[in-house]
């Protein structure tokens, strides 16, 4: 995502470009963070992780298996991280399911997990996921026609590609970053790049 946000700069030799796509992107992250800072959006999602978490431990210890304790941890964990909604954002606006098939098979494989502790409640958590996805991918679809010019598409594109690199820190735990109070910036890099024309 961050080689499509600035590839064709970097093949125009546009560098000027390239240093006003990274100056409003970084101006959208700051932004972004602030604004998912004030709404609470990563304390909401690590509440919902929590008590997600919390259906698991206890379902482990009952060594009982509750369909409707699969669903609900299965579905809050599959669709709060931010993965879900860039894969989205990515195949409504680009084409590209690259991330959500990442994704896809990551949510596989512990769906085989959680399958051993909840029983097979858990598989009827892909309905409320790939409702949640669709609709997130129908909407971006939707705004797409808005996107044509190409400094606001990869003004996105750039964003996305920063908060799916920071998702790769988290995985590997080299750094915690709060990436969910990041969400926001996905609206403001368009926004300011279309504000400065």
């Amino acid at each position: 995502m961050i080689w499509d946000g600035i590839k064709e700069g970097l093949t125009r030799g546009e560098f000027a470009r390239i240093a006003k796509l990274f100056g409003v992107v970084l101006v959208a992250l700051m932004l972004g963070s602030l604004t998912g800072h004030l709404l609470g959006i990563q304390r909401r999602l690590n509440k919902l992780g929590q008590y997600a978490k919390e259906r698991f431990s206890k379902a482990q210890t009952d060594g009982t298996k509750n369909v409707s304790d699969g669903f609900v941890t299965c579905t809050l964990l599959f669709c709060v991280g931010p993965m879900a909604i860039l894969g989205s954002l990515q195949d409504g606006l680009t084409g590209d399911f690259t991330i959500l098939a990442v994704k896809g098979a990551m949510d596989g494989l512990a769906t085989l997990a959680f399958t051993v502790t909840f029983g097979w409640g858990v598989m009827l958590a892909v309905l409320p996921l790939v409702a949640y996805q669709g609709a997130i991918t129908l909407l971006a679809q939707l705004i797409e026609p808005y996107l044509k010019q190409p400094e606001l598409m990869q003004s996105i594109n750039l964003t996305g590609g920063f908060l799916v690199f920071c998702i790769v820190l988290i995985i590997l735990e080299v750094r915690k970053v709060e990436l969910a109070n990041y969400l926001p910036a996905l609206c403001f890099a368009p926004l300011l790049m279309w504000l400065l024309g």
